[in-house]
């Protein structure tokens, strides 16, 4: 359902690894713009 949150921000904790990476990814995929928050900046900047 891509574009379900359109229009929404979304803040995601834990967002380097795990279950809190693929929650970032998928709110992005349906449209949200994503805050993501992690202790260790290197798995954000890092492309997957």
């Amino acid at each position: 359902m891509a574009g379900r949150l359109e229009g929404r921000t979304a803040l995601v904790t834990g967002a380097s690894r795990g279950i809190g990476y693929q929650i970032a990814k998928q709110m992005a995929a349906e449209g949200a713009h994503v805050i993501a928050l992690a202790r260790t900046v290197g798995g954000l900047e890092e492309p997957r």
